[in-house]
C-alpha cells in the first residue's frame, strides 16, 4: 500500500510540474496492483549548459525588465541557441491596464500579477532570473552592473557583473513629475503594483478619518477632496473607478460623509482623452459632469503642499489653490536614472529617450536593442535618402525615371519607410498616377518620366505623416514579440536577408522593419459604461462595450491562473461589492 502511495505522489507531482506529457501508459501486473508508467515530449526545466548541441557556445542574451516588452519577448522566444539571463527587480508581470481596478477593490492584486519564473520555466530555452536592479550599463566592455533588489549584503560586495551578447533594454519608466515642487513628497503615482495597493489604502484612510467625531464640516470636505492630475486613459479610468467605489460602496458604509465626497480631474490641454476619437471625448466629459466629477481643463499644476494644489490657468495665468485630501498624478512617463547614463554614453544627451532604429537596434551600438516605454524608434526619414533612393531606381543610369522603374521604387519605399504607406491612405491615393498628380497636377501616364527634381517634388511630402508610437502596454508587447522573432530567426537570415532594399549600401535588409499594428483601445468610464475605439474608425460606447472590454481584458492576461482570478474578482464585485477593509 505504501508503494502504491508512494508511486501516486510521484506521478501527481510529475503531472503538477510537466502539464505537456507525451504519453501515460498504465500497465496492470499479475499481483492485483498497476505500474504507472509516462514519458516527457519537453521536460519542464532544460538542462543549463554553456553551448548547444553542436558544442558551439551558447549567446548570452541579457533581458533587463519583466514588464510587457521583456515578457512578450521572454514568451515568444524560442531558439535554444541562445544562454538567457533576466534581470529585473520585481519578480513577476503583471497586467498594468488593470491598476485602476486594483486601487478601488474591483481585482485583488495579486489576481494580475503572474511570476516571471512561472512563464520561462517551461520553455525550451536557458532562462535564468535574477532579482537585481541594473544601475549601469557598459556598452563598449558589452556588462551590465547590478545589485540586489533586497538590498542585503551577504558578504559586503553584494554588487555583480554580468557579461551579455545581446542586450535587451526594457526597463519601462517613471512617471513625470516635470519637476513641479512637492510632487514626489506627496502625490502618489500609479505605474506600478506597490502604487495600487498605496492609493486603495489611503482612499480607505480618507474615509476612516472624515468619520473621526473631533472634525469640522469643512475639515471632513478636505480630507475626502480627491484629485486627479492628468486627463489620459489611466487618470480617466482611475476617476471613473473611484466615483464607482464611492457612490456602490462606501457611502453605504460611511453614510454621514455622504455628500462631503469631491472628485476633481486636472488636465492641462483643452480636453480628456486627447487620443481618442472626438465623440469618445464628448461621450467622456458629458458622463464625468453627470456624475458630479469635476472636470477643470487647461489647469496646469504649478505646486503641491502636503494639504493644497496649486494649479495656473493657462488662458488668464491666473493662480488658484485646491484643498486635497488625497492627489493621484497620471501625466505621462519620465526616463529612468540609469536610462539617462546609458544615453550619455552613447551620445543621445538631447533626446527624452533611447532612440532605436527600425530594428529596435538602439542608435550607435551593433548588439542593444531597446523596446517598451523606455525607447522610441527613430524613423529615417525619405528625404534624407531621396538622393540614394533615385540613383538605386534609376537602373539604366539614364538620369530619369520610367514608370516601372518609379513603381517598384515605391514598392521598395513603402517596404522601408512606413511613413509611405500612410501617406497614400491618408491622401487615398491608389497608384503611381494619383501621387504624380498630386505634385504635377493632371498628366498622361505614358508621359511620365521624371529627374530628381521631379522625384523630390513627388516625395516632398511623405515625411509629414511621421510620428512616434504611444507608449502603451500594445505597442511594447508588440516590440518584444517582433524582436524575439528576429532573435528565433537570426541565423536564418544571416545567410538570406528577408528585408527590404539597402538604399545606401547593398543587398538588403536582415530583417523587415518593425510594424506596430493598431489593434484599438478602450477607455472605462465607470458605471459600467466603456467607449471603444477598434481599427476602421468604428467606435462603441455604452453597457455592450464594456463586455468587450471584459472579453478582451480576460484574453490577454499571461495565464489561465491570472484569468480565473480576475473573472472571481469580477463575479464577486458583482455579488459582493467591492472590500473596504483596511489591509
Amino acid at each position: 500500500m505504501r508503494n502504491n502511495w508512494n508511486i501516486f505522489h510521484k506521478l501527481s507531482k510529475t503531472l503538477r510540474d510537466n502539464p505537456s506529457l507525451s504519453s501515460l501508459l498504465v500497465v496492470s501486473s499479475v499481483s492485483g496492483g498497476s505500474l504507472l508508467a509516462y514519458s516527457e515530449a519537453n521536460p519542464s526545466q532544460p538542462k543549463i549548459s554553456d553551448s548547444s548541441e553542436d558544442g558551439k557556445r551558447k549567446k548570452r542574451v541579457v533581458v533587463l525588465g519583466t514588464g510587457w516588452a521583456g515578457t512578450s519577448f521572454l514568451k515568444s522566444l524560442k531558439d535554444p541557441s541562445y544562454d538567457v539571463q533576466v534581470i529585473s527587480p520585481r519578480n513577476y508581470f503583471a497586467f498594468t491596464p488593470l491598476l485602476p481596478s486594483v486601487t478601488c477593490g474591483t481585482v485583488e492584486p495579486r489576481s494580475i500579477v503572474e511570476p516571471i519564473r512561472n512563464i520561462v520555466r517551461k520553455k525550451n530555452v536557458d532562462i535564468h532570473y535574477w532579482e537585481a536592479e541594473c544601475y549601469k550599463i557598459d556598452a563598449e566592455n558589452k556588462k551590465v552592473y547590478c545589485r540586489p533588489a533586497q538590498g542585503g549584503k551577504m558578504d559586503g560586495n553584494a554588487e555583480f557583473v554580468v557579461d551579455y551578447d545581446y542586450l535587451v533594454v526594457a526597463m519601462g519608466a517613471r512617471a513625470n513629475t516635470f519637476n513641479t515642487p512637492g510632487v514626489e513628497e506627496n502625490c502618489h503615482f500609479l505605474k506600478e503594483i506597490e502604487d495600487a495597493q498605496k492609493i486603495r489604502r489611503t482612499v480607505i484612510d480618507c474615509f476612516e478619518r472624515a468619520s473621526l467625531p473631533n472634525l469640522t464640516d469643512e475639515e471632513r470636505k478636505r480630507v475626502l477632496a480627491f484629485v486627479i492630475v492628468g486627463g489620459g486613459p489611466t487618470g480617466v479610468e482611475f476617476a471613473a473607478e473611484l466615483h464607482d467605489f464611492v457612490s456602490e460602496d462606501l457611502v453605504k458604509l460611511y453614510p454621514k460623509v455622504k455628500g462631503l465626497v469631491k472628485i476633481s480631474l486636472l488636465e492641462a490641454g483643452d480636453h480628456i482623452l486627447n487620443m481618442f476619437d472626438k465623440r469618445i471625448t464628448v461621450f467622456a466629459e458629458g458622463k464625468f459632469k453627470r456624475d458630479g466629477i469635476d472636470l477643470k481643463m487647461g489647469s496646469m499644476v504649478v505646486k503641491v503642499s502636503d494639504s493644497a494644489i496649486s494649479t495656473k490657468d493657462i488662458k488668464t495665468g491666473e493662480v488658484s489653490s485646491l484643498p486635497y485630501g488625497m492627489v493621484v498624478w497620471s501625466t505621462g512617463i519620465g526616463t529612468r536614472p540609469v536610462i539617462m547614463d546609458f544615453m550619455k554614453q552613447v551620445g543621445q544627451v538631447n533626446r527624452r529617450v533611447l532612440a532605436t532604429d527600425e530594428w529596435l537596434r538602439v542608435e550607435r551600438t551593433d548588439s542593444i536593442y531597446a523596446l517598451g516605454d523606455c525607447a522610441t524608434i527613430n524613423q529615417r526619414k525619405v528625404m534624407e535618402d531621396i538622393s540614394e533612393i533615385f540613383r538605386k531606381a534609376d537602373k539604366d543610369n539614364s538620369g530619369t525615371l520610367t514608370v516601372k522603374e518609379f513603381q517598384e521604387a515605391l514598392d521598395d519605399i513603402c517596404e522601408r519607410y512606413p511613413q509611405m504607406e500612410l501617406y497614400l491612405k491618408n491622401k487615398k491615393m491608389s497608384s503611381l498616377v494619383d501621387i504624380l498628380k498630386e505634385s504635377k497636377g493632371d498628366i498622361a501616364k505614358e508621359s511620365i518620366e521624371l529627374n530628381i527634381e521631379d522625384f523630390k517634388l513627388a516625395l516632398s511630402q511623405v515625411d509629414s505623416q511621421m510620428k512616434n508610437l504611444p507608449a502603451t502596454a500594445q505597442v511594447a508587447a508588440q516590440q518584444g514579440a517582433y524582436l524575439a522573432s528576429c532573435f528565433n530567426r537570426m541565423e536564418e537570415c544571416e545567410k538570406n536577408p528577408e528585408g527590404p532594399v539597402r538604399f545606401r549600401g547593398s543587398g538588403r535588409h536582415r530583417f523587415k522593419p518593425f510594424r506596430y499594428k493598431h489593434l484599438g483601445q478602450f477607455a472605462p468610464l465607470g458605471g459600467e459604461q466603456t467607449a471603444a475605439q477598434l481599427p476602421g474608425d468604428w467606435v462603441s460606447i455604452g453597457q455592450s462595450s464594456q463586455w468587450l472590454w471584459y472579453s478582451v481584458y480576460a484574453s490577454k492576461l499571461v495565464s489561465w491562473r491570472t484569468r480565473a482570478l480576475v473573472i472571481s474578482d469580477w463575479t464577486r464585485r458583482f455579488i459582493f461589492g467591492r472590500d473596504s477593509s483596511q489591509i
